[in-house]
């Protein structure tokens, strides 16, 4: 048979569409489906065989005809919609097929985009919801979607509506549970305490979601139970331990889990969950055992003590993998806990040799930018990456180490001097990165302006400790993330965690020299070589 844009073909297509002895369904409902074709050289002989298909007896051929129209518009945006057309659809969301319904939301929908969809009032609000057992899985969402633009006319009516929807609201399939709640969520704006009730009926709904055979289906569950924290963060405090992670779980739903256990501790479960994350800590996919090791250093905001013990103790294994994260975590901890700092201190001698990765070694520059003056090995790291520095790859750990050595010189002067001027000396008139360069250059400069000077720029304001308390945390309202639940915002957000935005010190700051400015002019080897930076 040719191919269906062939001249051949179309003719025999209007052949089928312009027959008047069609008389059996499975003929009636094969010509309304050849109606659909996309092909618009088919419009002008689809409309009257289309309009026949919604009157028809049979629902297989309504249903097709239905969606016949919605798919002849999308051929024509822009073509003038014909108001019975439409009229005689709103009259078929009556039609006692429930899947013809549904379809002529869905035509309505797409015939109307330029005017807001399908005009929802308080009759069709009330079929439809009366009606909503009658259709499948995604039938029901469709309704479910749509009655969010109804708004209710009084308090009565709200509660009506509220009852029909209660049965929903614990359904067995997750979709429709997560559909009425999103409708619930929005009817119940100005409601609080009936929004939080809804909350504790679905507890039992997504909870079984999480144990699903899909994965799709447990991830989502995953995303969505953590939205409801926010606003309930006890609700799934006494089923934590359905969030430890399985063996042959893929690592994308452990790590969600992590986050969910973290978001579950309190003083009863801390120790049990610690314990749990800690044999993460060393699985065999290494994005897993970074995730739990950044899982326990959220913890630690409120459970130092414990959580820093896990983690000096992570470092004596040896691990690359594991010594970087350990590192990196140890490095937003202190930044937002410094009273840990005396411990994660003593934890770092000797964590140079087993760092392979910038961002290991970025979060130990960092840590000894900090608390170098704690660190009696400090001179003695940071010389190793000075003599290192011709062949480090990393921009970002060439920046870190700028700055590390100019906050470690001005409380070990003595020490770090010779090593400072040797790296300002390379990163002026060696590197060929204009980032690193300008950095060296705003740094050499500041230097000529004093030491009380440079030291008011580098020793910025340090952290509050109250910043990174994770527990005793006031509750959101549930009108802050209520608008994006059931969409794919919980799922956009995924591996999303709040962690400081900053650390306090001028790592990245640039500096773009005039563009008539003459290097060699300004300085030379041995002008950065004999300087007195001590003075």
């Amino acid at each position: 048979m040719p191919y269906l844009g062939s001249e051949d073909a179309v003719r025999e297509l209007r052949r089928a569409l312009s027959n008047p002895n069609v008389q059996s369904d499975q003929l009636r409902y094969r010509n309304t489906v050849l109606k659909a074709i996309r092909l618009p050289s088919l419009v002008e002989y689809v409309e009257q065989p289309l309009a026949a298909g919604l009157r028809d007896r049979a629902a297989c051929v309504r249903r097709v005809a239905v969606l016949g129209w919605a798919k002849l518009h999308n051929l024509q945006p822009d073509a003038e919609i014909d108001a019975a057309v439409v009229n005689e659809l709103y009259g078929l969301l009556r039609d006692p097929d429930p899947v013809v319904m549904v379809n002529c939301l869905r035509a309505l929908e797409e015939i109307l985009k330029k005017e807001g969809g399908v005009a929802i009032n308080k009759p069709i609000t009330h079929h439809l919801l009366n009606r909503l057992k009658e259709s499948d899985v995604w039938g029901q969402c469709e309704v479910l979607r749509i009655l969010q633009r109804y708004h209710p006319q009084s308090e009565d009516e709200l509660f009506d509506i509220l009852s029909l929807l209660d049965a929903s609201l614990v359904s067995p399939h997750p979709p429709v549970m997560a559909a009425t709640l999103g409708l619930f969520l929005g009817l119940c704006s100005g409601l609080p305490a009936v929004s939080l009730a809804a909350l504790e009926r679905v507890r039992g709904p997504l909870l079984a979601a999480c144990g699903s055979t899909s994965r799709e289906t447990r991830f989502t569950a995953l995303c969505h139970i953590q939205l409801l924290l926010r606003s309930l963060p006890g609700l799934m405090g006494a089923h934590y331990k359905r969030f430890f992670c399985g063996y042959a779980e893929p690592a994308y739903i452990k790590q969600r889990k992590m986050q969910v256990l973290v978001e579950l501790v309190n003083d009863e479960n801390v120790a049990m969950l610690l314990d749990e994350l800690k044999g993460y800590c060393t699985d065999v996919n290494p994005e897993t055992a970074q995730a739990a090791i950044s899982a326990i250093g959220r913890i630690g905001r409120s459970y130092s003590d414990r959580c820093l013990e896990i983690l000096t103790g992570l470092l004596g294994l040896k691990q690359e993998h594991i010594t970087s994260a350990v590192v990196q975590t140890m490095c937003d901890l202190v930044w937002v806990c410094p009273q840990c700092s005396d411990t994660v201190c003593s934890a770092l001698e000797g964590c140079e040799e087993m760092l392979q990765d910038s961002q290991g070694r970025q979060a130990l520059l960092w840590l000894l930018a900090a608390y170098g003056e704690r660190v009696s090995s400090a001179p003695y790291t940071l010389e190793g990456f000075i003599d290192r520095v011709r062949s480090e790859a990393s921009l970002g750990v060439k920046m870190e180490l700028l700055t590390t050595t100019m906050r470690l010189f001005l409380c070990r002067p003595s020490e770090t001097q010779d090593m400072l001027g040797r790296l300002l000396h390379y990163c002026i008139e060696e590197e060929m990165d204009m980032c690193v360069r300008d950095q060296a250059l705003l740094y050499y400069r500041l230097l000529h302006c004093g030491i009380e000077e440079t030291h008011k720029v580098l020793h910025g304001q340090r952290s509050d400790p109250s910043l990174g308390v994770l527990i005793g945390r006031p509750a959101e309202p549930i009108n802050q993330w209520a608008y994006s639940f059931n969409t794919l915002e919980p799922l956009r957000q995924a591996g999303v965690e709040t962690e400081p935005a900053s650390r306090g010190s001028p790592e990245h700051v640039t500096f773009d020299p005039k563009p008539n400015t003459d290097l060699s002019d300004t300085l030379n080897c041995s002008q950065i070589e004999k300087v007195n930076l001590g003075e």
